[in-house]
């Protein structure tokens, strides 16, 4: 047995947390190996110890078979590693090859030779860094390699396009023509899926399998137990940043694997009981809008519901559940049509307007829309309300205040934090982002609470929790909107699903009268009879 990598007693310690305690993993050459955890387990800490992000306290690393000392990512590049990152690594004004060869410009130089010679690793050891220096860059040269690897992998990329006019799964082949460009052998795939429709988490397992059988090591970094069972040989569980087991996925249930990450049993279906709807709280009628660049992607949109219950947007990504949420919130107008909130038209209302009568959203980008990153927990946690409950006349905050606050959510929610109230969310895990967005909303109590992509990115235990929380703010009297390209979790969490295509509702059905097979039609444009 050859291990391609051995990581051996690592322990990686930041501020008020050990991430990784004493951890060992070994991945053997040419097997997929998931390392699974909860959010917040260490995780990815590790990865980026490999990669050469950090430097661990102590432990040893081993690359086939010989001690390595990873400095920094050029470092783990010269060994053959390569990292797709959760966050995308790209710059959004550059174009797809201009972010592939970023960094190894003197590379390409050498490729260019190589190609003259017949020999790329020839010319590497006999020029080395100094081509850096002495050669320019040949694009021409790199845009043939990425057309060439494109071809291979199936990858429908144009070399020449810009980052910002591709979609979020092209952006991520992006990323994995780096580490393919680069030739590593060792790839590790930071949550690859957070971010992907079901259709791209397809195309992405694929890749990964073929990516095996040219004899590529991989290492998948994830919570989501279907896509381990779908592609990965073996399984590192890690929890609260100890290494709990390794074990044979083949010969692993779901549910065994689900119990050793969280250390309980998990409950995959909610029983969410029966609904008691009353008035209607919130309603569209005949709503459409224009995104910002004056297309109408809400047309004709009619949808009203009641306290007591939660009703679900289900599509295919792309069929106007963004345009959707944001002529919800106020920030693209109706063009025609009203939206009335507790009996109140608020078309013209703002957002802040809109918030105070008793919206509350959990928005599906949580970096972008949800929290401010350099801001602490006890910051974001009254960015909605500070003005009115945590500031004196003059705009003095309360910080004491805003504190009891937040360590009251921290608590409730289970949010996993190195500083308690004065951790910078950006600096969490994306779960416990995620916490601290639904916690925050929750606590504000609103009437009508619409949750977009609540559980995406999350583990197993998570996404139980939230799920719960969903559930409980229902009988807690809330009307619920629920956005989520999850149809397993629309048809387990909603009482009344609302298929959407094309920005408008194609029919209305109430759960448990339906299956997912209709929903499916229904979503791929088929009208309700």
């Amino acid at each position: 047995m050859e291990y391609a990598v051995e990581m051996l007693n690592i322990t990686k310690v930041f501020p008020g947390i050990i991430a990784n305690d004493d951890v060992t993993l070994r991945v053997e050459k040419g097997e997929i190996h998931a390392l699974l955890g909860e959010n917040g387990a260490g995780k990815s800490t590790l990865m980026s110890v490999l990669f050469g992000a950090y430097k661990p306290e102590k432990g040893t690393i081993r690359i086939y078979g010989k001690d390595v000392n990873i400095v920094n990512s050029n470092t783990a590049t010269d060994l053959g590693i390569g990292m797709v990152h959760q966050h995308f690594k790209l710059v959004h004004n550059y174009t797809v090859t201009e972010n592939i060869v970023l960094g190894i410009e003197g590379s390409t130089s050498a490729g260019f030779l190589g190609e003259m010679l017949k020999s790329e690793s020839a010319v590497k050891r006999i020029c080395g860094k100094v081509l850096k220096n002495v050669m320019p860059l040949d694009f021409d040269l790199a845009r043939d390699k990425i057309r060439r690897l494109c071809k291979q992998y199936g990858f429908n990329l144009d070399p020449d396009d810009l980052i910002e006019n591709i979609s979020v799964g092209q952006q991520q082949k992006v990323e994995i023509l780096k580490t393919l460009y680069r030739d590593a052998d060792i790839i590790i795939f930071d949550e690859p899926s957070a971010v992907l429709t079901p259709q791209e988490i397809d195309e992405l397992l694929k890749i990964i399998l073929k990516l095996k059988s040219e004899g590529k090591t991989i290492i998948l970094i994830t919570h989501k137990l279907k896509e381990i069972k779908a592609v990965a040989d073996r399984c590192t569980i890690l929890r609260r940043g100890k290494y709990v087991d390794c074990v044979d996925v083949k010969q692993t249930s779901e549910d065994e694997l689900a119990s050793l990450m969280v250390g309980r049993a998990v409950k995959f279906n909610i029983d969410k009981g029966i609904s008691k709807p009353a008035d209607v709280v919130f309603e569209m009628r005949n709503v459409s809008s224009n995104n910002d660049l004056g297309v109408e992607k809400i047309h004709d949109f009619s949808l009203s519901i009641r306290r007591g219950e939660i009703v679900g947007i289900a599509g295919v990504d792309g069929n106007g559940q963004s345009e959707l949420l944001a002529t919800i919130l106020g920030l693209y107008p109706v063009k025609k049509g009203e939206m009335y909130l507790k009996g109140e038209l608020i078309n013209d209302k703002s957002i802040r307007e809109r918030i105070e009568m008793g919206l509350g959203c959990v928005p599906e980008d949580r970096k972008k829309h949800g929290f401010v990153a350099e801001f602490d927990i006890s910051m974001n946690s009254i960015i909605k309300d500070y003005y009115r409950r945590f500031s004196d006349k003059v705009g003095i905050l309360d910080v004491e205040a805003s504190d009891r606050r937040a360590a009251s959510l921290i608590d409730q929610f289970d949010i996993r934090c190195g500083q308690g109230v004065r951790s910078e969310v950006g600096s969490l895990s994306g779960g416990n982002q995620q916490k601290v967005i639904i916690a925050r909303e929750i606590n504000l109590k609103p009437d009508f609470i619409i949750f977009s992509q609540p559980t995406r990115g999350l583990d197993v235990g998570a996404i139980e929790v939230i799920r719960k929380r969903i559930i409980q703010e229902r009988d807690r009297g809330a009307g619920i909107m629920l956005i989520s390209f999850e149809l397993a979790e629309i048809m387990n969490l909603c009482d009344r699903i609302a298929a959407i295509s094309k920005g408008t509702i194609n029919g209305i059905k109430n759960a448990d009268e339906t299956n997912e097979s209709e929903i499916g039609l229904l979503m791929a444009g088929k009208k309700a009879e």
